[in-house]
């Protein structure tokens, strides 16, 4: 095969990637919130970046979450969701990428657990920068709270969803 074709293929397989991490999204912005507590969701758009992450490069989980940011926002969002969104994955990919480089994809639940905090925090910073009100921070530790929860379930899922792929799609 043609490193063009090769190309070709896996911006194919990462176009496919975003559009199913984006309809993952969008499916669960209409779920009812799991606790009444808001901001706190599963993720689910997470187990698509994190199988990215482990079968592709860095660049490219960064590509396909960006991809989702900016159509999630043009289909069901607001500028303001945008900044929270990308404040979120830039620090959640950060921590998601160097955990993996130091865990590997033995314990990718793991890293989604970092992810899931890491989004929190800059989900904060966002509020803390857009409204002026420093006291947001105090919602952290309940955030971060939900993000191993949560973490734990996407990267657990994100593990036998890649198992199954590796098994049924090489």
């Amino acid at each position: 095969m043609s490193s063009r074709n090769l190309s070709t293929q896996k911006l194919t397989i990462l176009a496919l990637f975003t559009t199913l991490s984006l309809a993952i999204f969008l499916l669960e912005s209409m779920l009812p919130p799991l606790v009444p507590v808001p901001g706190i969701k599963l993720g689910l758009a997470n187990i698509i970046t994190l199988i990215v992450l482990l079968n592709y490069s860095p660049k490219d989980a960064f590509l396909v979450s960006v991809a989702r940011i900016l159509l999630a926002s043009f289909f069901a969002g607001t500028f303001i969701s945008f900044l929270y969104s990308l404040f979120g994955t830039i620090l959640s990919l950060g921590a998601m990428i160097a955990s993996n480089r130091l865990l590997g994809k033995k314990y990718i639940f793991i890293t989604s657990i970092f992810g899931a905090m890491f989004h929190n925090t800059g989900q904060i910073i966002a509020a803390i920068l857009l409204t002026s009100t420093p006291y947001i921070i105090a919602y952290l530790p309940i955030l971060m709270i939900s993000g191993i929860i949560t973490g734990i379930f996407t990267g657990l899922c994100a593990h036998f969803s890649n198992k199954y792929l590796s098994r049924h799609c090489h």
